[in-house]
C-alpha cells in the first residue's frame, strides 16, 4: 500500500505542475488587464507604470517563475480589482460554495442511489422506467434553464424560496454557516437540486447498471438459496460490491461540483467562489483566475488520489497491481 501510495503522490505532483503551466500561460493569453483596469483616457507613462508595478513587462518566463516563487511562501498574489490578497478573497468566499457543494451531493447520493437500486431491482416495473426517465432529463437538460425554470415557479409564481443570496448565518461550534438558519436553507435548497441533478442522473444510471449486473451473478442466487432476505441481499451484499464504480464516480464528480458550481451560482446569485471567478474574467484580474485554476487543479488531483487510496483499500488488486 506504501509504494502505491508514493506511486499515485509522485504523479500528483507532475500533473499539478504540468497544469500550472498551461493554466499560466492560458490566462496570460487572454489579453492584458491593464486595459480593463485604467481610464481609456489615461496617459501612456501611467499605463506604463501600472504594468511595472504588477510586473506585466518582464517576460512570460519570469513571472511563472515569480509566481512559483510566490505560491511555495504561500502567496498567490493581490486581486488587481478588490486590492486583497487573493487567498483571503477565495476563502471568504469558499464557505459558500462548499455549502451548496455539500448540500448538492447528499440529495444526489441520498436520492440517486436508493433510486438506481429500485430501478434495478425491478427494472421492468412503471417505478423503474420513470425513474430512468427523471435520470435522463437530469443528463439532457442544460442546468441555467432548470434553474431559471426553479426560479420562476417557487419564487416568482409561488413565492415559497428566494431567488438568491445565501441568507441568514450562525455560529455553531465555532462554525460559521447558512445552513445553521432556516433562511440559510430556504436560500440554499434550489440552487443545490438545480446543481445535483446531473450527479443525481449519473448515480441512479450507475447504480441501476451495477445493480442489473448483480442480480445475475451466482453469489446472489446462492444467497437466495439459503433463504436470506432480499433487503440483506441487496444492501449487505450487492451493494459492497457495487460500490467500487460508485465511490470513484462519487470522488470525481465531487471535485467536478465545487469546479463547475459558476451556472448555478450566477443563475442563482450565490456568492460563492463560482461567481467570484466569473466576475474576475469580466474584469481580467489575473491573479484571481490563475489562483483559482491552480486551486481547482490541486482540488483535483488531492480528490482522485484519494479516490484511488480508497479504491485500493477497497480491492487489493489494484494497489497490487499498481505497486508492481
Amino acid at each position: 500500500m506504501l509504494s502505491y501510495f508514493v506511486t499515485r503522490l509522485a504523479q500528483a505532483v507532475v500533473v499539478v505542475f504540468a497544469m500550472s503551466v498551461i493554466v499560466f500561460v492560458g490566462v496570460f493569453a487572454i489579453g492584458n488587464p491593464i486595459d480593463v483596469m485604467i481610464d481609456p483616457g489615461a496617459t501612456a507613462e501611467i499605463r506604463q507604470k501600472l504594468i511595472e508595478q504588477y510586473g506585466l513587462d518582464q517576460p512570460l518566463v519570469v513571472q511563472y517563475w515569480t509566481f512559483l516563487k510566490n505560491v511555495a511562501q504561500g502567496d498567490l498574489g493581490t486581486s488587481m480589482v478588490y486590492n486583497i490578497p487573493v487567498v483571503d478573497l477565495v476563502f471568504s468566499r469558499f464557505p459558500a460554495t462548499l455549502e451548496l457543494v455539500l448540500v448538492s451531493v447528499l440529495i444526489a447520493v441520498g436520492v440517486g442511489i436508493p433510486a438506481g437500486l429500485w430501478a434495478g431491482y425491478r427494472p421492468e416495473s412503471l417505478g423503474a422506467k420513470m425513474i430512468m426517465a427523471l435520470s435522463v432529463l437530469g443528463f439532457s437538460v442544460p442546468t441555467f434553464w432548470i434553474g431559471m425554470l426553479l426560479i420562476m415557479g417557487f419564487a416568482v409564481e409561488l413565492g415559497w424560496l428566494p431567488s438568491g443570496g445565501r441568507g441568514d448565518e450562525a455560529t455553531v461550534f465555532g462554525i460559521t454557516s447558512s445552513l445553521f438558519t432556516p433562511d440559510g436553507w430556504s436560500h440554499v435548497i434550489m440552487p443545490a437540486i438545480n446543481l445535483s441533478l446531473f450527479k443525481m442522473g449519473l448515480m441512479i444510471r450507475l447504480t441501476r447498471a451495477g445493480m442489473v449486473e448483480a442480480m445475475g451473478t451466482d453469489y446472489v442466487k446462492f444467497a437466495r438459496a439459503q433463504g436470506l432476505p432480499d433487503r440483506q441481499i441487496v444492501f449487505r451484499h450487492i451493494l459492497r460490491n457495487i460500490s467500487i464504480p460508485i465511490v470513484t464516480v462519487l470522488g470525481l464528480e465531487l471535485g467536478s461540483t465545487l469546479a463547475f458550481a459558476v451556472v448555478t451560482e450566477s443563475v442563482f446569485n450565490w456568492p460563492g467562489v463560482g461567481k467570484l471567478i466569473i466576475d474576475s474574467i469580466l474584469q481580467l484580474d489575473r491573479p484571481v483566475m490563475v489562483s483559482y485554476l491552480i486551486m481547482v487543479v490541486i482540488l483535483f488531483v488531492l480528490i482522485n488520489l484519494v479516490v484511488d487510496l480508497v479504491y485500493a483499500r477497497l480491492d487489493p488488486r489494484v494497489r497490487l497491481k499498481g505497486g508492481a
